[in-house]
């Protein structure tokens, strides 16, 4: 097979779980808590490094922002033999009572995306596998760690829908927030319809770096590094947990 028009992949090249950052330096970030890795490819934001973890074969391929460069990464990364999919990223807290560098574990995704619409109409709902979440949630209780697991919000325009925003992005904000959706972010929705309707399994573990409620509150980039560890070492063992499984 040749190589993936994109990711520049062939099969072999990965293993059967691939984590997926949005951020491409992350990518490399992510691989240096593998026991080893090595590099593989890097296209465009596509960067790829593969190695492995506790005797299983894991791969970090980095997707840029947004579902469009995601869904692109996943269709090929399935075509070159990835079965489990975890994005491991940040996004902007919801409730008052998720803070910054909280973990959530995503159990569905509200599809504010348009790249998930492009494949499915919008009945079609974006859930997280349950073997990928069941992983996720029992990793993060062995480490000691009370993640927020529920609903996220995925959308593709940050300039109307962050902290950021040139407009009223809390009135946006308000029919999620009464409705206990922890967070909003770029990817998860495009991940979750995805691996489902592809028969692959899909995961999404994030840290909050700024809430929609509270704009006036920072976290320093340590404390940063510090959650993207973690949601890397919870995503790891979730990888062990489902390795071998149909």
């Amino acid at each position: 097979m040749e190589k993936q028009h994109h990711i520049h992949l062939v099969p072999g090249d990965v293993g059967e779980t691939v984590f997926l950052p949005g951020d491409v330096s992350r990518a490399k970030i992510i691989a240096d808590h593998f026991d080893e890795a090595r590099f593989v490819a890097k296209n465009r934001q596509y960067i790829t490094y593969t190695g492995s973890y506790k005797g299983i074969k894991v791969s970090v391929t980095s997707t840029g922002i947004g579902g469009p460069a995601l869904s692109i990464a996943v269709e090929e990364l399935i075509k070159v033999g990835a079965k489990n999919f975890i994005r491991i990223g940040t996004c902007g807290a919801l409730q008052k009572y998720v803070n910054l560098g909280d973990i959530i574990i995503a159990t569905a995704g509200v599809r504010g995306d348009g790249t998930s619409r492009e494949y499915f109409p919008l009945e079609y709902p974006a859930v997280a596998d349950l073997f990928v979440l069941e992983a996720l949630v029992e990793s993060a209780a062995e480490r000691g760690v009370k993640p927020h697991v529920g609903i996220v919000r995925g959308h593709d325009a940050f300039y109307v829908e962050s902290i950021l925003a040139n407009v009223d992005y809390l009135e946006r904000d308000k029919p999620w927030i009464e409705s206990n959706v922890l967070s909003v972010e770029n990817e998860t929705p495009t991940l979750f319809t995805l691996t489902t309707a592809r028969r692959c399994r899909g995961g999404t573990i994030l840290t909050p770096v700024g809430h929609h409620l509270f704009p006036d509150r920072t976290i320093p980039d340590e404390d940063v590094k510090k959650a993207i560890a973690l949601e890397t070492q919870i995503a790891l063992d979730a990888a062990v947990k489902l390795a071998g499984k149909v």
